[in-house]
Parts: structure tokens; sequence; C-alpha cells
């Protein structure tokens, strides 16, 4: 459905070069942001949407389908495209979408559009992703309007009008494992089935067809169609467990991952209510509507082994049961292995693997968490921690004092934890679900479950000490739990000097190796919301800033540590301010934000921040 004056925000450059398109052709193109938000159709194009099903809160949802996206057709790869493009992509064809671009056949009771908030954040971390080293989807384009639909941001009852936009999403399939659900029987819970239950002709051409264009080795390899469908799905479990562990190196949270939003070749899909963690917790939440936090932080490792199972079910009989069990047996000590990888990379323990590396990750993270410290930043400071030689003997209590002052820094202050820990659901309703508990078990397990109230009674009693604790003293425990933790990691990094003849060398590759491991920004949540906000005030120039800044996660760049404009400042292009804007705008304004450097902690405004 064509949008009333399509505009674009901002293009990704190299994004759009996996089409062989040059940007500022398609910027400068008066036809450009009509053809990438599909109000124009591309020649050769034949427009469809894709059916598929999900688990969705691990129940099984039925037919879903592209209910915002359409698939425009695929675009040969240009001569040159490198070689570790190719490699990752062999069929040597990008598919292309566009989202937000009107009804589909899946559409249901929405409308197929998208707006400019949820546009923007996920144009941003498509390419993030990317930049970071972790496998994506693309995002070539956003693109916004004069259309507009009515949105309740806050599902507050207080709806206004905002902008139709849409994304260019670029990757070589968006496949997923719920596009082989379409086959599945009744559910035994639910009673849905899959609309193409009984077609198993159609899922033996969609097995070949995943695998002939995605997996060509293991097509050549595997004459036998049932070791190459085994081969397939473990390399399908390989790349999963690789992906996840990926995610938590870097503190990312999907936040929905439903079977229909896990990938076939092992990309991080769909952009939803995601989020980096600021502080570390391992029970982080980024969606707001996830009420059980079963799609928390320390739960996605676990989920996605759930979903690969799920996606076995859908493959049998042409996937044997009992091949795929002895499959899924590999995949948590497969996933501890490129989580021990990365992590060793974090912590700059190149040379030896030691047992006991494990626990000092384990110890790490508890020490983070007991302090509120900022995941992100303090990885990155970790290289500023020396390797001890044999001749540093003075200044060594001093040198522990700086490097542990440097991660005190990043750690949460009083009010911070006290904001926490602050239990989210009503004494009242905490009160009668332990009752209920104990009284009638069965009733308890229909409405609520032991982990969630396990997490709420574990805040108050930390949210009870921190009330009897002052700053002072709190500072003093952080620093406590810190030195401990410097001393055990400083003795680890005085083992990697062990034997080596150029002690120096060995320094700065691990500096290095660290600081191109450990990103320096990310998109935090607040990040993304300044952009959003310049944006729908009619200023790119902050969407456009990020996106730069975001291409080269792990360098300072001169002249991109500060916004390039913060909300409330600045103009507002006529005619761009959508209806119903002012007063939420005025009320975000009149408390001015003090700019701060992306590679910053978070603001205090940012924990108000909710993402659903």
């Amino acid at each position: 459905q064509p949008l009333n004056n399509p505009r674009f925000v901002a293009v990704s450059r190299e994004a759009l070069a996996l089409l062989g398109l040059d940007a500022d052709q398609v910027v400068n193109d008066p036809l450009g942001p009509e053809y990438l938000s599909g109000s124009k159709l591309m020649p050769g194009s034949e427009p469809a949407a894709h059916c598929y099903c999900g688990h969705q809160f691990g129940q099984f949802a039925g037919q879903l389908g592209d209910g915002a996206a359409c698939y425009l057709g695929e675009v040969k790869a240009p001569l040159g495209q490198s070689p570790e493009l190719l490699r990752e992509n062999p069929s040597g064809r990008w598919e292309i979408q566009v989202k937000g671009a009107g009804l589909t056949p899946y559409s249901r009771q929405a409308d197929g559009r998208k707006v400019l908030r949820s546009s923007i954040r996920e144009f941003l971390c498509s390419e993030a992703m990317f930049f970071l080293g972790v496998p994506t989807t693309r995002a070539g384009s956003v693109v916004t309007s004069d259309s507009r639909v009515v949105r309740d941001v806050h599902y507050s009852g207080h709806p206004r009008h905002e902008r139709c936009s849409v994304v260019l999403r670029i990757a070589p399939t968006f496949l997923r494992f719920g596009s082989f659900e379409i086959f599945k029987r009744a559910d035994e819970f639910t009673g849905r089935q899959g609309p193409s239950y009984g077609h198993d002709e159609i899922r033996g051409q969609m097995l070949d067809y995943v695998i002939e264009m995605f997996y060509p080795e293991i097509q050549q390899n595997h004459p036998d169609r049932v070791e190459r469908n085994v081969a397939f799905f473990r390399e399908v479990m390989h790349r999963t467990a690789r992906l996840v562990a990926q995610w938590q190196c870097v503190g990312f949270c999907h936040g929905v991952l439903n079977t229909d939003n896990m990938s076939i070749l092992g990309l991080t899909l769909d952009y939803g209510p995601y989020g980096f963690m600021d502080r570390f917790d391992p029970d982080f939440i980024c969606n707001a509507s996830d009420n059980s936090g079963r799609y928390s932080y320390q739960a996605q490792p676990a989920i996605c082994r759930w979903n690969l199972v799920k996606l076995a079910e859908a493959l049998a009989p042409e996937l044997p049961p009992e091949r795929a069990e002895a499959v899924m047996d590999e995949y948590l000590d497969l996933f501890n292995r490129f989580y021990l990888d990365n992590m060793r990379k974090k912590l700059g323990l190149l040379i030896k693997e030691e047992p006991e590396d494990e626990m000092l990750i384990t110890e790490l993270l508890q020490t983070m968490h007991n302090t509120g410290a900022d995941f992100t930043n303090t990885f990155r400071s970790l290289s500023l921690i020396c390797c001890p030689t044999e001749a540093e003997t003075e200044g060594e209590e001093e040198l522990r004092k700086k490097t542990t002052d440097l991660l005190l820094d990043q750690c949460a202050s009083l009010e911070e934890l006290k904001a926490a820990n602050k239990p989210t659901m009503d004494p009242r309703e905490l009160a009668m679900l332990l009752s209920l508990a104990q009284s009638n078990p069965s009733l308890f397990q229909m409405i609520s479950d032991r982990m969630t109230i396990a997490r709420q009674l574990d805040k108050l009693g930390k949210l009870k000490d921190l009330m009897e604790t002052s700053q002072e003293e709190l500072r003093a425990k952080q620093a406590v739990e810190w030195t401990s933790w410097i001393t055990r990691y400083r003795k680890r990094l005085a083992r990697e000097l062990e034997g080596q003849s150029d002690e120096q060398a060995v320094k700065e590759e691990r500096e290095r190796v660290m600081n191109s491991t450990n990103p320096r920004v990310v998109l935090r949540n607040y990040i993304a919301q300044n952009a959003i906000e310049a944006a729908e005030n009619g200023d790119f120039s902050e969407v456009q800033q990020v996106l730069r800044v975001l291409e080269k996660p792990f360098s300072f760049q001169p002249g991109l540590e500060l916004p390039a404009r913060v909300s409330g400042g600045g103009t507002t292009a006529q005619g761009e301010r959508d209806e119903g804007e002012e007063q939420q705008q005025e009320a975000s304004s009149s408390t001015t934000r003090n700019p701060v450097p992306y590679d910053s902690k978070p603001p205090a405004w940012a924990q108000e921040l909710c993402v659903t």
C-alpha cells in the first residue's frame, strides 16, 4: 500500500551495497523513497507475504504469517562482493522485504503498518548487531511519510496519530523455525494445527530448497536423504548455539524468542522489544510484556534449545526423532564452548585455557550483579587492568586501588540499586500468592509460578538491606568485592606471561583483542529514544549520527562523542510534528536533559523507558 509523501530518514551505505546500490545515488533519486518503501513496485518484483506458524510464550499459536512485512523478491549479489559475505550467503542472492508496507493476507485485525519509533529501533539495531560481529538480518533504509495511523503508545487509553514508516530488510532468507510449523498436527494443549497439516510433500520441497540454497555443502556431502537432514539440523543447532552465546557476551536480550522469530540460518531476526543490558542483572527482562520472565537474559540459551526441539518436531518424520534427540544432546556443551571462548577474549585470556577460567568468569558476573555494575563499560574497562610482572613490587597497592576505582565508577549508586530492587508485584498480590502456594498448590500453579515469587522475595530482601545502608557503606562494600576479584584476575593474567620471552608483545595483543571484542558503544534504549524523539520532531540527523557511531562500536570517533541534538533543543521542521504530540513533547522537554556521551552509563531518566 503506497505511502503519502515518503522520504528517507536514514540509509545504511554498507547494507545497500549488498544489493549493488550506491547510497548517495539512492538518497538523491526522487523515486528512491518510493521504491524502498514498497510505494512503487521495482521492475521484476512479485510481492508476497510468507505464511508461518509459531509457539508464542510456550503455546502453539497456529497460523501467524507476515502481518506487516512484504517480500519484494531476490537480488543477485553484485560482482566483486566479498568472499566472506558470499561464504555466509552461498545462494549468491539477497532477499529484500519491506516491513510496515500495509495489509497482507496475514495482518489479522491489524493494519500492516509500522510507525517511526519501531522502525528506527529495527533499522539501527539490525546494523548495530552486524558491526558488533553478531549474525543478523540487515536494514538498508528507513522511510517515513505523511500517512498516519493511530497508536496507543503506552496502552494507557491515550492514543495518538503517528507517521507510517517502512524499513527495507535484507537477508539471504527470512525463513524461520515457524516456517516448518505450518505442517504441525493439532496441538495437544491449544487444539490448533498448522494450515498445511498433511501436506508432507510441501515440507519435503521446503527442506530441499533450504538445504540446496543455503547449505550446499551439506547437500553435496550427504547423498542419503536422512543423513542430509540430520546434518542440516545439526548445523542449524550449531549456528543457534553460537548466536545465543554471542548475544550473552554483548548483553543483548531479544525479548520475544518465539519459534516464529528464530532464523533457519542462525541470524538475529525481528527486532521488537529488544534491549542491551545497562546494569548487569541475569534476570534482566527487556520486554515489559513478558511478565513471567520467560525470555529474560539468562533464560535465552535454554529457550533457544526449547525452540530447536520444536523445529525438530516440525521436521519429523523427514528428521527421525531419535536422531534429532542425539543432536540436541550436543547443544549445551556446544553453547558453553562458544560462550567460554568469547568470554576468554573479553577477559584477555588468550594463551592458556585453564579449568578455573569458568569460575573466574562466574565470579566476575556475580561481582557485577552485586555491585550493579554497567555490563558494557565494565568489560571495556578490563583492558586497563595491567598484567603483573616479576619486577612489579613497589606501587602495587596504589595500582590495585587505581583499577578498583576505575571499576567502581561503573557501579550503581544506592538510589539506583533501590530502584532496581523495588518489587514489581503489589505487596497484597504477593501475600495472596504466598498464601495460595501453601493452601492450594494446584490453583497457584495455574496463575503463577515459584520462580516469579522467588524473584519478588529476593528483591524484597535486597531492598530491605539497602534501606539500612548508606551510600558510603555501599561504596566501601563494592570496593571490597572488586578488590577481591581484581586480585584473582591479575594472578590469572600473570600465568599468561609464564614462559613468554616478549611480555610486552603479549600485553599489547591482549589489549588489542579485548578492545576489539568489548565494544565502547552499544544501542542502549536511551540512545535510540533520543534519536526517535528528534526524528518525531522532524530532525533525522541524530538517527544518522547514531548509525555512524554504531558502525564503529569498538573505536573512539572524534566529533561523535555526544548526540547531535538532545530532546527539547533546536528547531523543529514545519509540518513534521505529529498531531497530538505537542503535549507529550512539552512534557518530555520540560525536564532539561543534559546530553551524555554515547559510551557513558545511561542517564537517570533512562530508567523510566518501557518497551513492550
